[in-house]
């Protein structure tokens, strides 16, 4: 087994992470110095690490502005199509190391911090992660930005600058306690507000028709300030921006004459609506219909729109006085994604714009917004679909409520002219849900507002065709698309597995981080004894960085020989973490029952988080670590298994976990897991992956073969024939005794002694009412695990299957996503010119 290797060796080796010229190393010592003692105003007497990182992340940052300004010049000039990304999600994670790697700059810094007398690495672990985003739908956001900036589009993400991210998760007696992400208290480095952009957002008030046109009047104004983040393209001198709106109270705010007297309440009310960018709501499909989470949708959606259209007007750079005043050419010049139904207020509040403050004729207002917008649906589970009561609507926006309602009767008007008498698809297709609560079906409404609908991976784009929009599939079934899913090759290969990238790059050279589907050409290595060692070891490498790190963090020390299984994602019924479990009791069982025997020896981690209004999600994590206490600590068992929660899941943990993985798990019932992008993530870092024919894993299967993944359980048509004939779960739990014995050992209290109830609940929902149907996959996922232990005893076949599933990766590139949205369904293409950087003339 070979050592990590040192620093001072890391530092020779030829890599991708580029030449630190001598130049670059004494500019960024002395831009360095120069931030501590002028921005950060200490000396090295007095400075703490965070001092140290906040020097370089300015240092880095001044390397983005020239690119920055330069890149927002070069579109007011050329004037191109606008793409913008609107989510109530960025999941970004750290910056720093980010921008190192896309600027070219990650030597020049490791070398002049390394002069320093710091170490680069410990710098990069003081970043706070910006956890603006619960989860997939948030990461790909992210992703989606760097690869837009990587291909030369326009591109603008527009979101919420929440005070509060995802909260941080930690384990306390064996539970959840979730505790306040504060990730803004020492400040952010990488955001320049932007108040002169400050733009006013309207709440309340009623609606008066007059001979003039329509007034919404007597509303509540909010402010929405920007912030700028910028997002660096790979080595392209490309600087996008990300701009995320705050909420500030107008200096007026409850000042009105009715509050003469309470000044000091007044100022103190300004709270209330600066509540709206306080916090993410933390649920990952599922809908939760609180009227501040109502609010955040239409904050971010009316401050952007009013921003798409200054800019939309205003052609040449640093102009604000309108020059376009005709809005035929805006679909030309404007593309907006909705990133699922979360901002689908766009397609009101666009169609409000036009018709109220520009005079738009509504006809021509509703063709506009159409091939302006495009809708993209990230999910089937029916709890998560957006249903608002229109009594809400009613209340906080009067006017887009009549506007949607017009809307609708229109909609309704051409159903019924096209299917005569047909009262029943009428009732299926209105946006408008009739019931003791009126409610607004969100997802109805981005179909009819959108040009183009698309899912997120084939299986699941057949899904929304065949299942969820069928009557609007049936109606206009060239609007529906797939756009599956892919992850940045950046951040999920060469800045979190540099080793890797190095490996591959001595092989194939560099190409592929721009254009990932190079990878195939590794095909031809797939027997070379070098090329399967040097894969080999960078594995083990990484998993005895990892395992360094767990004994550091939380004090348990894992065998780093052992077979790495990961199973990383929110925790979520769906996802089946409860499956795992009991594959990890059957294992444990065979090994009491046989403790002579040669087993393969594992390390099961398990990581995420759960909603904390999600009652059995919490239970599925208290299951986990329960079952950790007993195995861990039998003597038996030794360290030929182990079961490890990871605490705090999150982008920054996912970049130390995933490089480190033998195993990779995504076993979500089929039909259920829309993409899932962790499992492409696993796929390109060497991982083998253990999957159901679900989400995207159906492509990673197509891709690699189906024999190169451990392919198991029911596919879409066996889940919808069980679903006819009825599940019933105790015919498995009578006719298989391990799962019997598991179920037993949980429901009688074996993992939780000092509670035997503790699981009842759990084990109460298996048996009667499990939506999700684990017993019916358990025994063809205990007979696959076994196959995974036999391929792991054979290093040289195992190390084969990982290079021919790194090889054929390629395809899971945001790269290539992106570049199908661009062309077909923005209708812009990805532009290879290299701006000029700022140290050289323009043209």
């Amino acid at each position: 087994m070979a050592a990590p290797l040192s620093d001072g060796d890391r530092r020779k080796q030829i890599s991708v992470r580029g030449i630190a010229g001598l130049g670059d190393v004494a500019e960024v010592r002395k831009s360095f110095n120069r931030h501590l003692h002028f921005t950060l105003v200490k000396d090295r007497n007095v400075a703490t690490p965070r001092d140290y990182y906040f020097a370089l992340a300015h240092t880095v940052r001044d390397h983005l502005v020239g690119r920055w300004i330069r890149t927002q010049q070069h579109y007011y000039e050329r004037d191109p199509k606008r793409i913008y990304y609107l989510s109530l999600e960025f999941y970004m994670g750290r910056t720093l190391q980010n921008t190192m790697v896309n600027l070219g700059l990650q030597n020049a810094c490791d070398e002049a911090i390394y002069q320093l007398g710091l170490d680069l690495e410990e710098l990069e672990e003081i970043e706070e992660d910006a956890g603006l985003g619960n989860g997939g739908l948030g990461r790909l956001a992210a992703c989606f930005l760097d690869s837009m900036a990587t291909l030369g589009l326009a591109a603008y993400g527009y979101g919420i600058r929440y005070e509060f991210g995802i909260f941080n998760q930690k384990i306390v007696d064996g539970w959840q306690v979730e505790e306040a992400d504060d990730w803004l208290r020492y400040g952010n480095p990488w955001e320049k507000a932007r108040p002169e952009y400050m733009l006013p957002v309207h709440f309340y008030g009623r609606v008066d028709h007059t001979p003039e046109g329509v007034k919404w009047i007597d509303t509540q104004v909010v402010l929405a300030m920007p912030y700028d983040t910028p997002v660096p393209g790979y080595k392209n001198n490309t600087v996008n921006t990300m701009r995320l709106w705050s909420a500030k109270a107008p200096n007026d705010f409850n000042l009105q004459e009715f509050n003469v007297g309470d000044y000091i309440e007044a100022v103190l009310d300004r709270n209330l609506a600066e509540n709206i960018s306080r916090v993410l709501y933390p649920n990952d499909n599922f809908f939760e219909g609180k009227e501040l989470r109502l609010k955040q949708e239409y904050f971010v959606v009316a401050a952007t729109l009013q921003d798409i259209i200054r800019r939309f007007k205003s052609s040449k750079f640093g102009c604000r006085d309108p020059v376009r005043t005709c809005f035929e050419t805006f679909p030309d010049k404007v593309a907006i994604q909705l990133n699922d139904t979360h901002p689908a207020l766009s397609i009101p509040e666009l169609m409000r714009i036009l018709v109220d403050v520009e005079k738009v004729d509504w006809d021509k207002a509703w063709e506009i917004t159409k091939r302006t917008c495009a809708y993209t649906n990230h999910t089937v589970l029916p709890e998560a679909l957006e249903r608002w009561p229109v009594s809400m609507f009613e209340k906080l926006l009067p006017r887009h409520l009549e506007i949607i309602y017009a809307l609708n009767q229109m909609h309704l008007d051409r159903v019924a002219a096209l299917y005569p008498g047909d009262i029943d698809r009428l009732r299926r297709m209105s946006v408008i849900e009739e019931g003791d609560c009126k409610r607004i079906n969100m997802a109805h409404l981005c179909v009819i507002g959108s040009h183009a609908v698309n899912g997120v991976a084939r299986i699941h784009s057949d899904i929304v065709k065949n299942s969820v929009f069928k009557d609007f599939y049936e109606l206009e079934p060239e609007k529906f698309q797939n756009k599956t899913n892919g992850i940045t090759p950046r951040r999920w290969l060469l800045l979190c597995n540099p080793g890797l990238a190095d490996v591959i790059a001595e092989k194939i050279g560099e190409g592929f981080i721009t254009d990932l589907s190079q990878l195939k050409k590794l095909l031809d290595f797939i027997n070379n004894e070098t090329f399967i060692r040097d894969v080999a070891k960078v594995k083990q490498e990484n998993k005895l960085k990892f395992a360094a790190y767990l004994e550091e963090q939380y004090k348990v020390k894992i065998n780093p020989s052992s077979m790495f299984d990961v199973q990383v994602k929110r925790i979520h019924e769906y996802k089946r973490q409860l499956l795992n479990c009991l594959h990890a009791i059957t294992l444990y069982n065979r090994i009491r029952s046989n403790p002579s025997k040669s087993f393969v020896p594992r390390t099961i981690m398990i990581g995420g988080k759960a909603a904390p209004g999600y009652h059995m999600a919490k239970m599925i994590i208290k299951l986990i670590t329960s079952i950790g206490e007993v195995i861990n600590n039998d003597p038996y068992v030794g360290d030929r298994l182990k079961v490890l929660f990871l605490e705090n899941y999150r982008v920054s943990l996912a970049e130390k976990v995933i490089p480190a993985a033998d195993l990779s798990q995504q076993i979500s019932t089929a039909g259920t897991e829309a993409s899932g992008t962790g499992n492409m993530k696993f796929m390109v870092n060497g991982a083998l992956t253990i999957g159901t024919m679900d989400g995207a894993n159906v492509e990673m299967a197509e891709e690699a073969g189906e024999e190169n993944l451990f392919i198991f359980g029911m596919r879409v048509e066996d889940v919808e024939a069980l679903d006819r004939q009825g599940y019933n779960a105790r015919e498995y739990y009578e006719r298989l005794p391990e799962l019997r014995q598991a179920i037993d050992q949980i429901n009688s209290g074996f993992f939780s002694p000092r509670d035997p109830g503790c699981f009842r609940d759990v084990v109460n929902m298996l048996m009667y009412h499990d939506r999700f149907k684990v017993f019916a996959d358990y025994e063809a996922y205990i007979k696959c695990q076994g196959q995974v232990d036999q391929l792991f005893k054979d290093p040289r076949e195992w190390t084969k299957k990982v290079i021919r599933n790194i090889a054929c990766s390629g395809k899971f590139s945001s790269d290539r996503t992106i570049m199908e949205y661009a062309q077909e369904i923005w209708g812009v293409e990805p532009s290879a010119t290299k701006i000029p950087p700022p140290n050289l003339p323009r043209d």
